[in-house]
């Protein structure tokens, strides 16, 4: 049973501490890739797949040689997992808005979000900084959670790897339009379960099932993320908002699909997204720890 208390530990340790100040291994993991860039980077998708496949290999080779205990389990479940420094940031925001502090409000989510903040009137700070929870929900939560279960320490390892070259490299650029194509497409499919776990959870937890489902039916797929599409979709409309529109980038405007038939949202929902992306959290524990002890018990039956 090393493996399902050890993603109760490291789930645990995330709520209580956060990341590492110091010596994060994800901040070490992006030097190294920063490193390997500079040495391999061609504007091909060839050299992009070999960067990924040595980076995410890596990854996981190193979690597949560690022991095989609750305490490795648990420190890779700590290391990957990003829910209280996610809710922290948003936290940060809210409080700018709540004291009017715009400008400064605009300043912190850049913490959140790539896009451009400078532009944003209030709604559009709420917006984003529901729109990053809902994503990161997922991201940083439940997907390691569920690839924690299937697979341990060299899951939790190798799927943090993917999600951080993707968030590097994995970007519609000049720059990486072919170099990150492998990383981009790697991190769409190891997301599609937590994804959707993510999203069904938001479904059953939040304060509008039905405008969940409907929101998630009608208005996930013209989303340009396969895997956001589904987690905004939901958080919108089991928050009763409306999310999605234009959304400026350093470089380009892109007009993104509405998610959701509410209202704007403000920054009293922001505590709301927040206290959701909690119980998500919670539940998908439950749900990936819980399903670990089943397979657990079920490989003990079988060795007898």
């Amino acid at each position: 049973m090393n493996r399902p208390l050890g993603l109760v530990l490291g789930f645990a340790a995330d709520q209580a501490l956060g990341d590492p100040r110091r010596f994060h291994p994800v901040a070490g993991f992006g030097r190294a890739a920063l490193t390997l860039e500079r040495v391999g980077y061609a504007d091909r998708r060839s050299p992009g797949v070999r960067h990924v496949a040595v980076l995410v290999g890596g990854a996981g080779l190193l979690g597949a040689v560690l022991p095989r205990t609750t305490v490795t389990t648990a420190v890779a479940t700590w290391a990957v997992l990003g829910g209280r420094s996610l809710d922290r940031e948003a936290a940060a925001v809210q409080t700018l808005l709540d004291a009017g502090r715009l400008g400064d409000a605009r300043q912190r989510l850049t913490h959140l979000v790539g896009r451009d903040t400078t532009v944003l009137d209030e709604a559009g700070v709420a917006r984003a900084v529901i729109e990053s929870v809902a994503e990161n929900t997922s991201d940083a939560v439940v997907a390691p959670l569920v690839w924690g279960a299937l697979a341990g320490a060299p899951g939790l390892l190798a799927y943090r790897a993917a999600n951080t070259l993707d968030a590097m490299v994995g970007h519609h650029t000049e720059r990486y339009e072919h170099f990150g194509w492998a990383a981009a497409r790697l991190d769409d499919v190891l997301n599609v379960p937590g994804a959707r776990l993510a999203a069904t959870l938001a479904v059953v937890l939040g304060d509008d099932r039905r405008g969940a489902v409907r929101a998630w039916r009608r208005d996930a797929g013209a989303h340009p993320s396969p895997n956001a599409g589904p987690v905004e979709a939901a958080f919108a409309g089991a928050l009763g908002v409306r999310l999605g529109g234009e959304t400026v980038y350093a470089d380009r405007t892109e007009q993104r699909p509405v998610l959701g038939d509410g209202r704007a949202p403000t920054v009293h929902d922001l505590t709301r997204a927040r206290t959701l992306a909690r119980r998500v959290d919670l539940a998908a524990l439950v749900v990936c720890a819980g399903a670990a002890a089943v397979a657990a018990v079920a490989a003990r039956r079988r060795r007898r």
